[in-house]
């Protein structure tokens, strides 16, 4: 992970085909006019960030940062952090709605957040988040409370690329009306025993040892409390490879605040 500036997130990509396959026959590299991959290489360095198929759609930090610019401006958000990773290959915006801020209890002011990520290497698909995180681990692992999440894939068969503005949008619209309205309920309602007990049965049985340990280090008084377990289990100690992981974070919020008797103001 590397500190960086805006400009250092914007550098230029392009991709270039992988014309070239090692024979092992011959122990010479033969050119063939379509192996079915590209390369994808920062243009100001020369450095290959990845080989990827021909499917694999590229979408540069520039596009993404310049849709997202003016979006953040009308509602006054404010670019607080930018990441990168692996030389360039995965990139991390984060910015903060200042205006819009929920008092959790001593001392624990926090405000929404909109975080969009990219990468170049397929590790990471499009992502746009909406929620409260904070960075756990030096290859961009977050934790915190997830209110939205859009993941896109990098395909080329994939239409919803072709205009991110609308997604991003939503999330901002989503994430604010929640802090507003749902989570100072969260935060005042105290937990049943039961809805702790019912979201331990939601856990995955390779999970459940972890999860329970870190339920008695970290007892959740109120429903705030018993959001912030759910959401540590699945970003950070379940894989993100793994549907049930994503699975898990679909239900978390809607169930949660419906325990809690939120009405929610979120999208379906």
């Amino acid at each position: 992970m590397a500190e960086a500036t805006l400009n250092d997130a914007l550098f230029p990509v392009k991709e270039y085909p992988a014309n070239f396959v090692y024979n092992s026959e011959t122990d010479k590299i033969d050119v063939k006019e379509n192996t079915g991959y590209k390369f994808i290489v920062r243009e100001d360095t020369e450095e290959v960030l990845s080989c990827m198929t021909n499917e694999y759609r590229l979408i540069d930090n520039k596009t993404i940062y310049n849709t997202a610019k003016p979006i953040m401006k009308d509602v006054g958000a404010k670019l607080t952090e930018v990441q990168t990773f692996s030389g360039g290959a995965k990139t991390s915006w984060k910015w903060i709605l200042p205006d819009v801020q929920v008092d959790l209890g001593d001392g624990d002011l926090i405000n929404p957040e909109v975080t969009l990520r990219n990468s170049y290497n397929g590790q990471w698909g499009l992502h746009i988040l909406g929620g409260a995180f904070r960075m756990v681990c030096s290859n961009g692992m977050v934790i915190g409370v997830v209110i939205s999440r859009k993941n896109y894939k990098h395909s080329i068969y994939n239409i919803s690329l072709d205009d991110i503005a609308p997604s991003i949008n939503d999330t901002i619209t989503a994430t604010a009306g929640i802090f507003n309205k749902e989570l100072p309920v969260l935060k005042n309602t105290p937990v049943k025993e039961e809805h702790i007990v019912e979201l331990i049965q939601m856990i995955p049985g390779n999970q459940m040892e972890q999860f329970t340990q870190y339920l008695m280090a970290h007892k959740p008084k109120n429903y705030w409390n018993l959001l912030n377990s759910a959401t540590w289990i699945a970003t950070h100690s379940m894989s993100r490879r793994n549907e049930a992981t994503h699975k898990l974070e679909q239900q978390i919020y809607p169930k949660i605040t419906r325990w809690a008797g939120v009405k929610s103001v979120a999208k379906a």
